[in-house]
């Protein structure tokens, strides 16, 4: 644990079993020791569970404590591709390809206000963690980058959102539990290359939309996932069900 650091200082992590939250878990233990570390994963409607799944493993492979919240009564109203209740299906190509067919904006796999709503619901499990006096502040870590926030993909990815969100939080938890969001400023690419210091098991993280294994390789998640991957000179662990050269950049 970081010498910097106090131990009665509390780290929550939103962890979705992803690359970018994975990560951040990672950062947290070497920075709070994982006593003082709890990851928090979501069931909010997805098509799958293997995300959550994924959480739980990375989460007993960190000796941390992990919470699992349902949320999924609220996205019940909406048709967003990500959500089992949908009748849309997941785009099989790059955000990029996205963006240039249907230009800048809100993609379809945007789940409405989804990090607004799990930064709420953390900041509540935060404040009442700190209830038995063994730390005195609470800070949420999302694993937000600038690779979903290009384009206006995902709004509550954006360095805005996570500022103001860290604002309100501060204000409606008396100054105790505030959000970090240590990637806000970083691409997918910038994430991996941090995590492969800090030897972050990718091998138990999922990222696809399908909620395959093998992963399908080619919905705009694991598009970027691979991506970051090669940028790096590095193989992702998880299995393909396509057909990968890795030396290819």
């Amino acid at each position: 644990m970081c010498e910097t650091c106090k131990a009665k200082e509390l780290a929550v992590v939103l962890n979705s079993g992803g690359v970018d939250s994975t990560t951040a878990v990672g950062m947290a233990v070497d920075l709070f020791g994982a006593e003082n570390v709890v990851t928090v994963s979501v069931f909010y409607g997805q098509k799958h569970m293997v995300e959550l799944e994924c959480a739980s493993k990375i989460a007993k492979y960190y000796g941390v404590q992990h919470i699992e919240l349902n949320l999924s009564k609220l996205m019940e109203y909406s048709n967003c591709s990500l959500l089992s209740s949908s009748t849309e299906e997941i785009r099989h190509e790059s955000y990029a390809e996205q963006i240039a067919k249907d230009g800048e904006g809100m993609v379809r796999t945007y789940v409405p206000f989804r990090n607004g709503l799990l930064l709420s619901s953390v900041a509540t499990i935060a404040m009442s963690l700190l209830e038995d006096g063994k730390h005195d502040r609470a800070f949420i870590y999302l694993g937000a980058h600038a690779d979903d926030a290009a384009g206006e993909a995902y709004a509550d990815c954006s360095v805005q959102f996570t500022d103001a969100m860290n604002e309100a939080i501060k204000i409606g938890t008396y100054n105790k539990v505030s959000v970090r969001a240590p990637f806000v400023n970083m691409t997918k690419k910038d994430i991996v290359h941090l995590g492969l210091k800090y030897k972050v098991p990718y091998e138990l993280t999922h990222s696809c939309y399908e909620g395959e294994r093998p992963c399908c390789g080619t919905c705009g998640t694991c598009i970027d996932r691979i991506n970051a991957f090669k940028a790096n000179g590095a193989v992702d662990p998880v299995p393909y069900k396509i057909e990968i050269d890795w030396e290819d950049k």
